[in-house]
């Protein structure tokens, strides 16, 4: 969920900007629900390898495959140049951000199905609205729904 415009957050010098779940952990864990890309030979040769990789990746989740390739090296090779957005800015419900001030995008990430995406975003929307009323920093409401939503045994997915 877009709260404000993430573009004066970005680093416009960087090839790559990415999202992830949480900050301050051993390695990168990159969440694709955001992320920003400048045009270049070099990101048009990630996103080739990229889309060539997932479709030879069964059971992997395309932000698995992008990890894969981040670990193995592939961003180095390319020459990228990549930046992991911090979760102070760019929230989610794995880690959120302290700061509502700052807050540019919330994801419903570390959440299993879409109804319980919904029922949180929305209560994040609401906490929003609160906080754009009166410019007092409070704490997010709990990702209930989300959280639970790893435990539930009733989920069916549409098909």
């Amino acid at each position: 969920m877009w709260l404000r415009s993430p573009l004066s957050r970005l680093n416009m010098s960087l090839d790559m900007q990415i999202s992830v779940d949480r900050i301050n952990v051993g390695g990168q864990l990159i969440n694709t629900g955001f992320y920003h890309v400048r045009s270049n030979n070099k990101t048009i040769s990630l996103f080739q390898k990229w889309y060539d990789m997932r479709l030879n990746s069964t059971g992997m989740k395309e932000q698995d495959v992008l990890k894969n390739l981040l670990d193995s090296g592939f961003f180095n090779q390319l020459g990228l140049n990549v930046g992991f957005l911090s979760t102070t800015e760019f929230s989610g419900f794995c880690q959120d951000s302290p700061h509502m001030g700052v807050v540019t995008t919330v994801h419903a990430n570390c959440c299993l199905h879409i109804p319980a995406k919904v029922f949180d975003l929305t209560r994040v929307l609401r906490d929003w609205k609160r906080y754009k009323a009166s410019h007092v920093n409070s704490k997010w409401s709990p990702h209930l729904k989300c959280s639970r939503s790893w435990n539930d045994t009733h989920y069916i997915p549409r098909l």
